[in-house]
């Protein structure tokens, strides 16, 4: 429509954002200290196009603290962004400044934010002393992204979430860009939405239930100044942790660049994967916004009502900082919390996802002051929401002010990141003494953590590595981490790596040094796979995937990030292994169980459902066990859920520099113990399929050799 002829009927409050209605957009915004709202309408996307400015009339556009207007003849692809007047006191936490122009929160579709040059849209004069006390009378309209107004309808052809239980899930860490992005990729539509679809295949014969993506809302990747000081090339922000807009799909990740197009690209990856059975979880940003602290850029947020969403300091000119980022999203106020739910709602209820992982969960859980509460209602409120009833929610249970409730998170039902998991992993495979233990109860499901307040095995999720840190094929490859092309000399990035490089930093052309590498990859698969708990893999790790040492590739989107699809056939033994190794855990309810062991009856009389041995077939003296642990599991029958196979395991793990032999328990009634994996051999050996479990040379011994797992398999003799 022409703007001149542009009329703001009344409008409703309700819903937020833009909405589509009665052949004409709702627009609905909360701002409860501001005295003057105006919406700008474009005429189009396009940077120079004509606008129009509507100032909302108090009287009539505003219900209580939301401002609303209803435009007859706009539709989907119309763009918009609000100016918001009010008192300019930083000092009192208030930030109004009319000549910046806001995108509204519940936008569900920005435009193209490549071009965007947030500097320009401080809110303060950066010319000045003292200068984020100043006011900035320069208008950043050019600068500003815009607001898309969105179509919500799409042909779901009967497509609903997933939703699969947790113990029977295996997630898949991955990030939408890097995992087709690299010119060997083979795909038509390279680090999109589509590229994802298209490698719906390979997930399928992987074998995963779940892909969990690092950040998908829309990000502002432009705000690290820093080079890489090898190349001189601009880093940027790769893995999104700094949210712009929570209710839009990342627009560069789309292969469509109308208008609003990212949305129903995004919407197409979901049902195509949900076809082929793959759920979608998003790792979500809550804790803090990308307009950083107090000397950060005013686009949202901060420029409606910066003292309502954002934790203060006792002196409100600067900013809690409780995520390391600058500013600390304030979630526990009410206006916040149901911001939060509504975008929770959005994504599953309109996009259609499968879960979320709140990354620094831990914020969530603090109150208006920063403290950390007993019963947050924002926790409390998510794990007992209707609609996120059969959602999976994730927490990594820490944040960057200090809080670490791993074991403890409050709220109820909520799985966690389990980094002990990774920690005793790592060292018991390292060779580190005094870990078995460790091992033991990390492959048993965590009871220490989880038990004692009624939470499942399950609600551990089980990592070994994840994109904060080294990669898999790294971990066994390097002694420190190599972050040198991060501008930062090395400073950045954990130096508590639990890693070992077996006799050369980096890649190694020695066959024994190579093999022994390959061995520790698949004790780590082995590992992840047998453990109750919910496991989790880092995309890539299942041929090798390599950041050259770099523990820390948040600002790396390049090939130091993006993965090389050449190492799937240089490493196909290594996936074949991860494949089967995926399948051998599916196929077997006892992995997956949910409840935690007991020590009592399983399967048939007498027999525990586990029982602990050392090497010598006795009980093990846990103090003096040393590197070597044996265990035997009852199958399915334990499992009341569940009965589609009657296999027990007996489980031999060595990560001493020696060959061990190994007592062997007697198998169950009328069966025999068949080898079925010993990490050891080389490949197809190392795992064999159904049917061909191999008989034991001598069904009382075996020998493990240093650094291997071997599974025994019953079956009937």
């Amino acid at each position: 429509m022409a703007l001149h002829n542009i009329v703001a009927e009344k409008g409703k409050a309700l819903p937020l954002g833009a909405s589509l209605v009665n052949d004409g957009v709702n627009f609905a915004i909360f701002s409860r200290n501001a005295t003057a709202v105006t919406l700008i309408i474009f005429e189009s996307a396009d940077a120079d196009s004509p606008l129009a400015e509507i100032h909302l009339d108090k009287k009539e556009h505003q219900t209580g603290n939301i401002w609303h207007c209803f435009i007859s003849g706009l539709s989907a692809g119309t763009c918009y962004l609000y100016r918001v007047d009010g008192p300019y006191f930083p000092e009192k936490g208030l930030r109004f400044n009319p000549h910046k122009t806001l995108l509204d929160p519940y936008a569900k579709a920005l435009t193209d934010l490549s071009r965007w040059d947030f500097e320009k849209c401080a809110g303060y004069d950066p010319d000045k002393p003292g200068r984020d006390l100043t006011y900035s009378y320069k208008d950043d309209i050019v600068n500003q992204p815009r607001c898309i107004v969105v179509d919500d309808n799409f042909d779901w052809q009967g497509d609903a979430p997933l939703n699969y239980p947790l113990r029977f899930s295996v997630i898949y860490e991955t990030h939408v860009k890097g995992l087709t992005a690299h010119p060997n990729s083979g795909v038509k539509f390279p680090g999109t939405y589509r590229g994802v679809i298209e490698k719906i295949p390979f997930f399928k014969e992987l074998g995963i239930t779940s892909l969990e993506f690092l950040p998908v809302m829309e990000f502002n990747e432009n705000e690290i100044f820093r080079r890489n000081s090898q190349t001189e090339e601009k880093l940027s922000n790769y893995w999104g942790y700094s949210t712009v807009a929570f209710f839009a799909p990342k627009g560069s990740y789309a292969a469509d660049k109308t208008p609003g197009g990212q949305v129903n690209e995004f919407k197409e990856m979901v049902r195509e994967l949900h076809k082929a059975g793959i759920e979608v979880i998003l790792d979500v940003v809550f804790n803090h916004t990308a307009e950083g602290n107090e000397m950060g850029p005013t686009f949202s947020f901060r420029g409606l009502d910066n003292s309502i969403y954002y934790i203060l300091n006792e002196n409100k000119r600067y900013y809690q900082n409780y995520s390391g980022c600058g500013n600390t999203m304030n979630c526990n106020h009410p206006v916040v919390r149901s911001f939060i739910m509504d975008c929770l709602h959005y994504w599953v209820v309109e996009m259609h996802v499968d879960g979320f992982r709140f990354d620094l969960g831990s914020i969530l859980g603090r109150d208006q002051s920063g403290n950390i509460m007993e019963n947050p209602p924002m926790l409390e409120q998510i794990a007992e929401d209707p609609v996120l009833s059969s959602t999976k929610i994730i927490a990594e249970a820490w944040d960057a002010g200090g809080a670490y409730q791993v074991g403890w998170f409050p709220g109820g039902r909520w799985a966690e990141w389990n980094d002990k998991y990774r920690d005793d992993i790592r060292k018991y495979w390292r060779g580190d003494p005094n870990e078995t233990r460790h091992l033991a109860t990390r492959i048993t499901g965590s009871s220490d953590l989880y038990l004692r307040d009624g939470r499942k095995p399950f609600h551990s999720i089980n990592f070994i590595t994840s994109h904060d840190g080294f990669t898999m094929n790294d971990l066994v490859s390097y002694n420190s981490k190599h972050n040198n092309d991060n501008g930062e000399n090395n400073r950045d990035g954990s130096d508590n790596n639990i890693s070992y490089n077996y006799g050369i930093e980096g890649a190694a052309d020695d066959p024994v040094i190579d093999s022994i590498r390959r061995r520790q990859l698949k004790n780590f698969f082995t590992t992840l796979m047998i453990s109750i708990g919910t496991p989790m893999l880092l995309g890539g790790d299942e041929f090798a995937r390599t950041q050259c040492g770099n523990n820390n590739a948040y600002c790396q989107d390049n090939e130091i990030s993006w993965y090389d699809w050449s190492l799937l056939e240089k490493n196909a033994d290594l996936y074949r292994f991860a494949k089967e190794m995926i399948a051998f855990r599916r196929r077997h309810q006892g992995f997956m169980r949910p409840e935690f062991y007991t020590g009592r009856g399983g399967n048939y009389k007498a027999i525990p459902d586990i029982s602990w041995f050392d090497e010598n077939g006795n009980c093990p003296n846990w103090d003096k066990i040393g590197n070597k642990l044996a265990f035997r599991l009852v199958g399915s029958k334990a499992d009341s859920l569940a009965d589609r196979d009657n296999n027990d395991f007996y489980i031999m793990l060595n990560s001493d520099i020696d060959l061990q032999t190994f007592v062997i328990a007697h198998p169950p009634p009328k069966k025999e113990w068949r080898r079925v994996i010993d990490t050891s051999l080389f490949s197809p050996d190392d795992i064999l399929l159904p049917g061909n479990e191999e008989r034991l040379v001598s069904p009382k011994k075996y020998s493990v050799k240093a650094r291997s797992v071997v599974i025994l398999i019953s079956k009937e003799v």
